[in-house]
């Protein structure tokens, strides 16, 4: 269906990640509205596809605690500006990208006023503080999942929902070329390839850097032949993987590589990870991993009592079963890491059986998630007419 009805399109994205969605789904919109217009918060991605952005994105881009209440000011005053604006020139559907904290309580104002409001990709409400489903109800017109396992649990609270499945499944091949992630990253084609990613932030690399380097040279020592390499994200974050290094008592030899980690992952025999949507990378590139993972004692409790899932790993998530081990706080030791690596390494038909499972997983997401977001925001939009 094409129409010729001059929309106003508002998108609010916080994050890259958003913004990769935001410029997906304005391209599918635009495929079904050529005459819309779309406006809001966004980043280079959207703006590169006409989007007209009221706030630089990176306003909005804020990470911890200590951060937010330095900036809960500035937050505030970016959130009155845009439902002022949205108040006086009423845009046709407000639509928030992940970042609920912020983005919820602008669509519920919006709803609140008469203008139909879409939430796309759903908080770990299913996982976690699971009355927030109350409020995320009373804020939106429709949700849009990204795992059918989300979609599940707001149909059993009347909440309307579509399952558009993830971009990262559509853009990720079906088939990995393990051999080409090799040459190209300068890895020995035939000698087995270990990727280490403890994070992305300062705090988890903190956490999590020296137990899975550790682990690494446990492994290492009952397989000399591995090769160790750990995607960095940043310049900061590889200078302080680095020192990580450099402190351990025994030299290891480990290659750095700043980004690059899903080319990384895709060179590896054996993922060794921390918990997150790296894991759901790793399972699209149909890698065999191990997930680790840290907290201090105190954190580690209130969430094991909040935490309503029998699992943290995505794989695990989607597949209702384990797939792949979660070794977790005390469990979390280099020899049982190492030991985990090491039997996935060197299990030709469990590593077999892993490839078919994922690739099954792979496919249940392999849903054009773009075209699919935007044909359930066009059903929204035609039955408001």
């Amino acid at each position: 269906m094409v129409s010729d009805r001059k929309l106003t399109v508002a998108i609010i994205a916080g994050e890259a990640s958003g913004d990769i969605l935001g410029a997906g789904l304005i391209q599918s919109l635009r495929k079904r509205y050529p005459n819309a217009r779309f406006v809001g918060i966004g980043g280079d991605e959207m703006v590169a596809e006409g989007f007209h952005s009221l706030v630089p994105m990176e306003r909005l881009s804020v990470m911890g605690l200590v951060e937010v209440v330095g900036r809960i000011r500035e937050l505030f005053s970016i959130r009155a500006r845009l439902l002022d604006f949205f108040f006086k020139t009423p845009p046709d559907v407000v639509i928030g990208i992940d970042s609920p904290d912020f983005t919820l309580a602008i669509e519920r104002r919006c709803r609140e006023a008469g203008i139909p409001s879409v939430h796309y990709v759903s908080p770990s409400v299913w996982a976690w503080r699971q009355k927030r489903i109350f409020k995320i109800a009373k804020s939106v017109d429709l949700m849009l999942t990204l795992f059918p396992f989300e979609a599940r649990f707001y149909e059993e609270h009347q909440v309307p929902v579509a399952f558009v499945g993830h971009p990262l499944a559509d853009r990720i091949a079906m088939k990995t070329d393990t051999r080409a992630a090799r040459e190209s990253l300068g890895l020995d084609v035939d000698k087995p390839v270990l990727a280490v990613l403890p994070g992305s932030r300062g705090g988890e690399v903190e956490r999590l850097g020296t137990l899975f380097l550790e682990a690494s040279r446990w492994l290492q020592c009952h397989r000399p032949d591995i090769q160790l390499v750990i995607p960095c994200v940043n310049r900061d974050r590889e200078r302080q993987v680095q020192g990580l290094v450099e402190s351990l008592e025994v030299k290891l030899p480990v290659t750095l590589v700043r980004g690059r980690s899903r080319e990384v992952m895709a060179a590896s025999d054996v993922v060794l990870l921390a918990s997150g949507t790296a894991t759901l990378e790793a399972m699209l590139l149909k890698k065999p991993m191990v997930v680790g993972y840290r907290l201090s004692n105190f954190s580690f409790k209130l969430l094991s009592k909040l935490v309503k899932v029998p699992w943290v790993a995505l794989p695990n998530l989607l597949a209702q079963k384990q797939l792949v081990p979660e070794l977790l706080q005390d469990d979390a030791t280099p020899e049982a890491l190492g030991a985990a690596v090491l039997e996935r390494l060197e299990d030709e038909q469990g590593r077999l059986r892993l490839n078919e499972a994922f690739s099954e997983l792979h496919e249940s997401l392999r849903q054009n998630a773009d075209e699919r977001a935007a044909s359930a925001i066009s059903d929204l939009l035609e039955s408001r007419r």
